[in-house]
Formats: structure tokens, C-alpha cells, sequence
């Protein structure tokens, strides 16, 4: 009988789907950390009438968050390019982005792909002479909805 154990969580990859097609060059796939893959369902309560020991509970509408990306900043990067464009043309085109989680052989185990995502925020970590630190910077994306997928339906890399 085998035994499973839980997946590390820091190998992965992420990929910007279609995006190299407009902004050729190195893949931008590299992240220290994804944050915002949750979903909540809202829960709406009915009261009945007659009814006081109980609201009815029912399923509402879901609800995502936004999925934010981290890493050391990097000049020219495709979905650097792809946010400044955003920003100073005021066109939003929204591109899908998959997150790959990796096994140690770098095989992939589960990923989840962000339908019609758009950039929503691009931050850097404040400057300070007194530390050694790298530049981090954050990007947020708005999307549709997420979805997960097996690693049987992922297109090769």
C-alpha cells in the first residue's frame, strides 16, 4: 500500500497564457509566491414565517478574490510590459494565467487557470538605504473565475 504525503508548496510555476505572442522572449514564469486561489460562497438566510427556531440557508453568489503574484522585479518582464500597456493605453485585454504546482521531479500535480485575468495593481516594497534587500514587486489581477486542473489535462510547457 502506498503512502501519500501533502505537496510542497514552493515549487511552481506560472504561466501567462497567449502572452509571449504578444511580448516575445523568456517566458515569465517565475514567482516567490501566489497568493489569493480562494473562493467563498455567499450564504443568503429566509425566514419563514411562523418559522423562529430557524433562518433557511441557502447557496448565494461565489466570490473571488484577487490572485496576487510576488517576486524580485525584473525590467522588461512580459507581464510588466503587459500592465504598463494596460496602464497607459487604458485598453484592458484580459489574458488567462495558469499556476502549476511542481512535483520534486518537475512534474506537474495540480494547477489552477484564471480565466480572462487583467492586472489590477502593480506595487514595489518601499526603497531603504539601511537594508540589502532585493526590489519586490507585487502584481494583482482581477479575473472571472478560477478552475482547478488535473495534471492529465495540462498542455505540455
Amino acid at each position: 500500500m502506498a503512502l501519500f504525503y501533502p505537496p510542497t508548496g514552493f515549487h511552481f510555476l506560472v504561466r501567462f497564457e497567449g502572452l509571449l505572442l504578444k511580448y516575445p522572449g523568456f517566458p515569465d514564469v517565475g514567482f516567490q509566491e501566489v497568493g489569493g486561489l480562494s473562493v467563498e460562497i455567499a450564504v443568503e438566510e429566509y425566514a419563514e414565517g411562523g418559522e423562529n427556531r430557524f433562518k433557511h440557508r441557502m447557496p448565494g453568489s461565489v466570490g473571488y478574490g484577487n490572485l496576487s503574484l510576488k517576486r524580485g522585479m525584473l525590467s522588461g518582464s512580459p507581464a510588466a510590459k503587459w500592465f504598463k500597456d494596460e496602464v497607459e493605453g487604458f485598453q484592458f485585454e484580459a489574458n488567462d494565467i495558469t499556476v502549476v504546482l511542481l512535483n520534486e521531479d518537475h512534474v506537474p500535480l495540480q494547477a489552477w487557470n484564471f480565466l480572462n485575468a487583467w492586472p489590477v495593481k502593480w506595487s514595489i516594497e518601499g526603497l531603504n538605504a539601511m537594508e540589502n534587500t532585493l526590489m519586490i514587486e507585487s502584481i494583482e489581477f482581477a479575473y472571472q473565475y478560477f478552475r482547478r486542473i488535473s495534471p492529465g489535462d495540462l498542455l505540455p510547457f
